[in-house]
């Protein structure tokens, strides 16, 4: 079965080459995709070094003397300088940049314009409604049941210390291109359906942070709530098939 959002960008693609590849904020999903491509070499960035050991270790002998994970930052104007790519992707970068480049998001592709040679995809979610941005499905039971573990994965961010990331909108992202030195070239909304793996992803999040909770008794008590919902979760999503609720984006731009 094949991803929706790479098959999307593979569609707009078309026959034109990849070239050399940065994959500009990675994990298994994109790197795993961009391994399969026909490319001349790729570059992916990392902002942890521990994900770029793991990296590295599942991708065992199928790297080119030319492919690399590399660890770096963004903010930093030094990374990566003067290397140009053909094509980069930046897959769900901007909400992740929260969390190890915070308020950078503004300045994120005027960033990354000089390393782009022929064609950016940035692929995001578009934020999920929350009585403020005004949003389709919320009343559903899907929607709320998708939109209670996303306040219930964000609440246990917080309590554990660490930051949750932050989306921005697919009309943000254009205005943010154009003024960076892009030509939208095609946007693309793609309908997300929540699948018993995306939700027991979300709620281990949850479960991971509970050890750091300073409250031993809060963490129990969300425990059980991390419980309750998942087993609400998934008799939900085998009867409807799958939580039908929110879409991700793709946007291709051309450096102008």
């Amino acid at each position: 079965m094949g991803d929706a959002l790479f098959d999307t960008i593979s569609r707009i693609h078309g026959d034109q080459p990849w070239g050399r590849v940065l994959d500009a904020g990675t994990g298994k999903h994109s790197l795993r995709w961009i391994n399969g491509l026909k490319t001349d070499a790729w570059t992916a960035v990392t902002g942890d070094p521990v994900r770029e050991r793991n990296l590295l270790r599942e991708l065992g002998g199928t790297l080119r003397p030319g492919d690399q994970v590399v660890t770096g930052n963004w903010s930093d104007d030094t990374f990566l300088r003067d290397e140009v790519y053909d094509t980069v992707l930046a897959d769900y970068l901007l909400g992740a940049l929260d969390g190890f480049a915070p308020y950078h998001q503004d300045r994120l592709f005027k960033r990354l314009r000089p390393h782009v040679g022929q064609r950016i995809y940035v692929v995001g979610l578009q934020p999920y409604p929350d009585g403020i941005v005004p949003g389709e499905g919320h009343d559903t039971e899907a929607g709320r049941l998708i939109l209670e573990i996303a306040r219930l994965r964000d609440a246990c961010i917080l309590l554990a210390g660490h930051r949750c990331y932050r989306e921005y909108p697919h009309d943000w992202v254009v205005r943010s291109l154009q003024a960076s030195g892009f030509r939208v070239r095609e946007a693309v909304g793609v309908e997300i359906i929540h699948r018993q793996r995306s939700i027991d992803r979300q709620l281990d999040v949850c479960v991971r942070k509970l050890k750091l909770f300073r409250d031993r008794g809060l963490a129990t008590a969300m425990q059980a709530q991390i419980d309750e919902l998942r087993a609400r979760a998934t008799e939900a999503c085998k009867r409807l098939d799958g939580l039908r609720f929110g879409s991700d984006y793709i946007v291709a731009a051309d450096p102008v």
